[in-house]
């Protein structure tokens, strides 16, 4: 029997439906492996029109026009992510060991005050990126956003090295956490091999991103809502004991801000937390890549957006303020981890534990174990449509497009699978060797990202005005305008030469082996040369150019809308809310 698949025209999610055919519908069994078929609209041009265009006394070309005509479509992915999840994976998701854990290593090298100075100054930083990035993905809401922008208005070389970048820091961030989360196991039990929670949260991690963008977008919901309340509760338990005291003590106010101190290592401490800050908020811009599968980005996006704004405030600058007024840092279990993803290191739980409460730091580990999971879970999503939308712009092989009925791809989830089982290297002895390689590979991944997202934006205003345009014809524009992204820019720029400078220098350098610091030196800037390499090898094969403000397309696969008609709609909304939904989305 003959399948009949296409874009449901009246459908304002734009779903690929099957269309009904009464008695003749397959079984649901057949339906199920018919979902696995390659959805017919996720291949729009044939093979003719692939970016190497090898002729006869020609070198190899890349047709721009071509890649981004087609990545300018979704490619069979769907359009079901809600306004409510794409909120809280811009409040909530992707917060994991970073934060949880990794702040605890940060605490112990820079002090309190040099981690509250560090997180600000990342979250300024990230706060204009998304700024520039909620602009652009309103107006592009296409797949794999960050390296189709960077193909379209910087660079195609710069584009392909971004891309690859990106998917290689999910790829590796996937084993990360899945050894990470067997790990934070052994706070309850220490006797079972790592390798059995390791095929556990595997599993549950696949699964999930198997039931589509739907299954995603509902885990992460409710990933994120558990991380929500947990960190709200635990700024309302720290309070209570910095004003109350511990069972042992009294008020404790400021005073481990002055004994030990607020500042360890001086400015070389501040550099060194600038990384780990860089971890924990890697992940925020993932907003931006699910605009592509978003049913309503023009309404959902601009308020994920600003709930940035409250992820930032609540869980980095409040919660890490509180955990430093709670730890000092010359606590001796800060350094009790044998990795920076190592749970028995957590400020958070170190807090709870000194107070002498006995059942909140199983509860916190738990919460760091479904933080973890989200981590994975996200980690899966990003390097998956990345690489999907890179085997659309032909950056990357095109088996990666494969798209399935059911808006998967497939092939990018299999290869994202692959890279997971490295995680059964967990109960190896050199188990922290490895892990070291995962973060070194993830390492500045994500300042790059920034940084280019920045740049894209920048580069858009500008050709926006070449062609005529005002920036009042956007949907939706970045509060600080362009502006805000030369200070992202900028931030992302400092955050490099920091790392570059305590890679080279690092702290307690005196008393470090020569071999210690070198390999300190790779582990912290692996991360620039792979990018560089990925550009000028593109560049080379390809002689790209950076393309000119004239050449700038603006066009193509921009989201039309008619913008006095929404306006009007909008205010007539607005005029009808509670005064309470009024203040509500006015902040929020």
């Amino acid at each position: 029997m003959e399948d009949h698949w296409s874009k449901d025209g009246h459908s304002p999610t734009g779903y690929l439906m099957q269309q009904p055919f009464g008695d003749d519908s397959p079984a649901r069994i057949q339906r199920f492996f018919q979902g696995f078929k390659r959805d017919p609209q996720s291949e729009f041009y044939s093979r003719d029109h692939a970016d190497t265009i090898l002729r006869s006394g020609m070198s190899p070309y890349y047709d721009l026009r071509s890649a981004t005509a087609e990545n300018a479509q979704t490619g069979g992915l769907m359009r079901s992510l809600k306004g409510r999840h794409l909120q809280m994976i811009a409040i909530g998701g992707s917060v994991g060991a970073g934060l949880f854990v990794a702040s605890g290593k940060a605490l112990a090298v820079g002090g309190p005050a040099s981690l509250l100075l560090a997180f600000s100054v990342v979250g300024i930083m990230l706060f204009c990126t998304c700024q520039a990035l909620g602009e652009l993905a309103v107006v592009f809401p296409i797949a794999g956003s960050f390296s189709s922008w960077s193909t379209r208005f910087l660079d195609p070389s710069w584009g392909f090295a971004m891309g690859w970048n990106y998917a290689i820091q999910w790829l590796s961030v996937l084993p990360l956490e899945v050894i990470a989360a067997s790990l934070t196991i052994e706070y309850w039990n220490n006797t079972l091999p790592r390798s059995v929670f390791v095929t556990i949260f595997l599993f549950v991690i696949l699964t999930i991103n198997m039931f589509g963008v739907k299954g995603y977008g509902e885990a992460e919901y409710v990933f994120s809502m558990i991380k929500v309340i947990a960190v709200i509760g635990f700024i309302l338990l720290a309070i209570v004991l910095n004003c109350g005291g511990t069972p042992d003590g009294g008020y404790i106010g400021g005073k481990y801000w002055q004994n030990p101190g607020a500042f360890h290592n001086g400015f070389k401490g501040i550099c060194s937390v600038f990384t780990t800050a860089a971890f924990a908020f890697a992940g925020t811009e993932l907003v931006g890549l699910a605009a592509a599968e978003t049913a309503a980005p023009r309404k959902a996006l601009p308020t994920a957006i600003k709930q940035v704004f409250w992820r930032i405030t609540l869980f980095y600058v409040v919660a890490l303020t509180l955990v430093g007024l709670l730890v000092p840092y010359d606590n001796p279990r800060l350094f009790g981890g044998t990795n920076q993803v190592d749970a028995n290191a957590s400020p958070f739980v170190i807090a709870i534990e000194d107070a002498g409460i006995q059942i909140l730091p199983s509860v916190m580990n738990a919460v760091i174990l479904v933080a973890i999971l989200s981590v994975g879970n996200s980690a899966v999503f990003g390097s998956t449509r990345t690489l999907a939308a890179m085997a659309n712009l032909r950056q990357a092989p095109r088996v990666f497009g494969y798209v399935d009925r059911k808006g998967r791809p497939l092939v990018a989830i299999f290869a994202a699978a692959l890279i997971g089982f490295l995680a059964y290297l967990a109960d190896l002895k050199q188990q922290r060797v490895v892990l070291e390689w995962l973060l070194t590979a993830s390492g500045l991944s994500s300042i790059f990202t920034w940084g280019s997202i920045c740049m894209c934006h920048i580069r858009f205003r500008r050709a926006w005005a070449a062609h005529g345009h005002d920036p009042s014809e956007l949907p939706f524009q970045a509060q600080f305008g362009v502006a805000g992204s030369y200070v992202g820019l900028a931030l992302n720029c400092l955050v490099i030469v920091t790392q570059f400078w305590v890679g080279a220098s690092p702290v307690n350098s005196e008393n470090m082996s020569t071999q210690d610091i070198v390999q300190n030196f790779f582990l912290k800037w692996m991360g620039a040369p792979v990018v560089f390499v990925f550009f000028i090898t593109h560049k080379l094969y390809y002689k790209t150019r950076y393309v000119k403000v004239e050449d700038l397309d603006v066009d193509t696969g921009r989201r039309q809308f008619n913008l006095p008609v929404l306006i009007a709609q909008e205010k007539e909304e607005r005029e009808n809310w509670p005064r309470w939904k009024l203040f509500y989305k006015t902040i929020c």
